[in-house]
């Protein structure tokens, strides 16, 4: 049946991967499968013994004393593949007497100990049986007659002590016998709970395999819904990687031609800013240079006053005389050339928008995802249809495989086995009671010695009276020792008894915590049985025989083991590919190779696309053409850079005026002041206002930004035009020409994301089916639960456990007799005793 759920899980497998071998593999949107849907296991394969747990561990380090050997992996190899014969002769081959005297020197120390206990059995019942004939001869301890010594107190003392010290151990070790025969009873009743839990996760582990299945099936959907959400937007993907692609060199053709064109309005506004400065300034320096002519011609008649012909005013009216050059403008606005010719040709330029026809070709480069939806529609319907038929395939597959049927057959037998456990397990129950009442009373046969004993030294300690003589002695006392001489009997009878059951435990228990439990822990076991031909002379790799019929494949129980332990798929963990390629079983790549065949014959036209028409190219060549280069831009910023006047008209008047008061009072001098009056008023009246008047300042402002603006614009105006249109033209070559080029690679990307939905998909399918459908998880627990909580940790502990408590108890019988022996001469009432005459005292 196993093998069954193995063949489905490989059925599901091969319905849903594929082997496909991508030309380029670009990192595709991450699809979310989700997670498969798994319940939780609620076996615990751990045990913790609690506080028995600490004699656990005293008993395993007293059986690493006894055999500190480690594992023997080859001797149990050998001796497996051993062929013993029923014949004397194959056991006295030299191989097979060597693989002997091997076992024997592994196992020395339970022989050794094994035979000791033999000694045991056979010698003490021997010995007591010596003991007793010899004491009804009254010998041995057996007259009743006891000497007198000085040291009799310290003797019985000692005795006493010792025997109770013996006592004690005796009674520490029953009870560690009968914790651990009390211990495995009630793991054997609880282990109903974990049978069952591991029953309940093994039908869980059936009856969510198809669940896991259907989900993965399912999550197709999610490949080719992601597929076909692609599909409808191939205009935002693969048109606009086209445009992207595209747009390196196109976008900054346009760029430079929308620059231009802007170029063009900034060249007009700053001809006729510099056309309205100028005109502004001109205003208000003709009137200055008007005024400052009148002062002059005015200044200049009353200089040639006869009263300047004086001897005292002569040399200064000549100074003043010389400096009416000084009273004249010093920018001149109205020498500088006009523009009128360069901005009525940049109007003509500006009666066609050329903003307008760039914009245009900016909107039909824009177009590009719209003509690649609609020159796709037919393909794309074509590819979808596929898609939809690969679902069609997957889903009808899975109809056709029996999963309901074998999961329904492994779950009947899954049921009837568990019925049969649950039908002998009283059965066990019952067994094991008998088991605990046989050991209670083995028990009790240790606790029967132990209280007479205890029982004698306390009978014997409370009656004892050291000033009776021992014919003398009291009815306790004697009580006691005869108490004492009947833990002597009854350990004379019982001693051999338990120490067969230790005997019989101890090697049994021993060499599986030896075996058994320990290679299991740390896997070496496995190791024994993953080797070649050890099973199965015929057989290489004994699982893979089994379940595949090929012992060739390696698959061990070592790796099986681990994986479940791991929680892994069992198509991983038993290495179901060997069985069944699922690679082989569905293969879509014959539909992956359709659907790239269909993206591949994918033609985009995109020649309908005109970034800029001819009308726009002659626009900028009349542009380049309007002779704006042709300013004297040097005239225009030197005449911005002078002042309004040659000389401070205020400093001027000052001056003017301190030399007038060098003249003799009169009427000269009052002239030549009312002069320096007329030059303050030009100043605070014109030349303040040129200079600081927010008019004239923006005038002047805008007349030196409009001029440098138009500077820069002129600077190779020719090459900048040809060079846009050389961008431009070659834009519109690669549209037109080379695009295929660029529409095949971004095609071929656009089908690599297509396909890689697809491997994603299949990753995730196998991923799922190796480490997550079907984990074997209850099948570890199932062996863990067998082996190592029942086999080792639940029986073999407590066994080993009982037979270390009842084995050290068994042994100190021996020295317990010694002493109850002994001691007992000391409490029993005597028949005679010893006589001292008093004259052979006194000589």
């Amino acid at each position: 049946m196993a093998v069954e759920l193995c063949l489905l899980l490989l059925l599901f497998c091969g319905s849903t991967i594929s082997e496909v071998q991508p030309i380029y593999k670009p990192p595709p949107g991450t699809l979310d499968f989700g997670f498969v849907p798994a319940k939780t296991y609620d076996t615990g394969a751990y045990h913790e013994p609690g506080p028995i747990g600490i004699l656990f561990k005293v008993v395993h380090a007293f059986l690493y004393l006894v055999q500190p050997n480690p594992f023997p992996q080859d001797l149990i190899r050998k001796l497996a593949q051993q062929k013993f014969g029923n014949t004397q002769g194959d056991y006295q081959k030299p191989e097979n007497v060597v693989l002997t005297l091997q076992a024997i020197y592994y196992e020395i120390g339970f022989i050794v100990s094994a035979a000791l206990g033999l000694l045991f059995i056979l010698l003490l019942p021997l010995v007591g049986l010596c003991f007793c004939m010899c004491r009804c001869c009254d010998n041995c301890g057996g007259e009743m007659h006891q000497r007198q010594k000085k040291n009799a107190d310290c003797q019985r003392s000692c005795f006493a002590t010792f025997l109770f010290v013996a006592s004690l151990i005796i009674s520490i070790g029953v009870l560690c016998a009968y914790a651990a025969n009390q211990h495995l009873t009630n793991q054997v009743r609880g282990a109903k709970k974990l049978v069952n839990s591991n029953f309940k996760d093994l039908k869980v582990f059936l009856n969510d395999t198809p669940a896991q299945i259907d989900y993965l099936v399912s999550q197709y959907n999610t490949t080719k819904d992601k597929a076909l959400s692609d599909l409808n937007n191939v205009g935002p993907l693969l048109g606009s990687r086209v445009q992207e692609q595209l747009g390196k060199e196109v976008r900054p053709a346009l760029d430079a031609a929308l620059t231009m064109a802007g170029a063009i309005r900034e060249t007009k506004e700053a001809l006729e800013n510099v056309s309205v400065s100028v005109e502004v300034l001109q205003e208000g320096t003709e009137r200055l240079h008007g005024n400052l002519t009148d002062v002059k011609m005015h200044l200049s008649n009353t200089l040639n006053d006869s009263a300047c012909a004086a001897a005292q005013a002569a040399s200064t009216c000549n100074i003043i005389r010389n400096s009416l050059n000084q009273l004249n403008i010093n920018a001149n606005f109205s020498g500088l050339p006009g523009v009128s010719s360069q901005l009525a040709k940049v109007n003509d330029v500006l009666k066609i928008d050329l903003s307008s026809l760039v914009q245009k070709g900016y909107a039909a480069f824009n177009d590009t995802p719209d003509l690649v939806v609609n020159q796709t529609k037919n393909i794309l319907s074509d590819i979808k249809n596929v898609l939809e038929s690969i679902g069609s395939n997957i889903s009808n597959f899975t109809k056709t495989l029996p999963v309901q049927k074998i999961i329904a057959d492994l779950t009947v037998y899954l049921t009837q086995s568990e019925a049969y456990v649950q039908d002998y397990f009283p059965v066990v129950e019952q067994y094991d009671f008998y088991r605990w009442l046989g050991c209670l009373i083995l028990c009790c046969m240790v606790v029967l010695i132990v209280i007479f004993y205890y029982l004698g030294l306390l009978c014997g300690t409370c009656g004892y009276d050291k000033h009776a003589s021992p014919t003398t002695r009291g009815c306790i006392s004697n009580t006691g020792g005869n108490f004492l001489m009947a833990g002597v009997g009854f350990s004379f009878l019982f001693s051999w008894v338990l120490m067969i059951v230790v005997v019989l435990t101890f090697v049994t228990g021993g060499n599986i915590e030896k075996l058994v439990c320990e290679p299991f822990e740390d896997k070496t076991l496995f190791k024994v049985l993953d080797t070649p031909y050890l099973l199965n002379q015929h057989w290489k790799n004994y699982l893979s025989g089994i379940l595949f019929k090929n012992p060739n494949i390696n698959l061990t129980f070592e790796k099986v083991y681990s994986d479940c332990k791991e929680n892994k798929g069992i198509y991983t963990s038993l290495h179901l590919d060997h069985l069944f390629n699922i690679n082989e079983f569905l293969n879509i790549s014959m539909y992956t190779e359709d659907v790239a065949l269909r993206i591949e014959h994918i033609q985009i036209n995109l020649s309908k696309i005109i970034l800029l028409d001819e009308i726009g190219k002659e626009n900028l060549l009349n542009f380049s053409s309007s002779g704006i280069e042709g300013i004297n831009f040097g005239a225009y910023l030197t005449e911005i850079n002078k002042s309004v006047t040659k000389v401070d008209l205020l400093s001027f008047a000052n001056d003017l005026e301190a030399r007038a008061d060098q003249l003799p009072k009169g009427a000269l001098e009052n002239a030549l002041k009312g002069h320096a009056n007329n030059i303050r008023m030009i100043h605070s009246q014109q030349v303040v206002p040129l200079e600081q008047a927010m008019k004239y300042v923006k005038a002047r402002s805008t007349l030196n930004q409009s001029i440098r603006l138009l500077k820069r614009t002129s600077s190779e105006l020719t090459v900048k035009v040809k060079n846009v249109i050389s961008a431009v033209n070659a834009a519109q070559l690669l549209i037109n020409n080379n695009a295929s080029l660029v529409i095949v690679q971004e095609t071929k990307k656009y089908m690599d994301t297509i396909i890689g939905y697809f491997e994603q998909y299949i990753e995730w399918v196998k991923e799922s089916i190796a480490m997550e459908v079907a984990a074997c998880k209850p099948i570890a627990n199932v062996i863990d639960t067998a082996v190592d909580i029942f086999l080792c940790s639940y029986v073999t502990d407590s066994v080993n456990t009982f037979w270390f408590g009842l084995g050290g108890s068994s042994m100190f019988l021996i020295p317990a007799i010694i002493f109850a022996v002994k001691l007992s001469k000391y409490y029993r009432r005597m028949d005679t005793e010893d006589v001292y005459d008093d004259s052979v005292e006194q000589w």
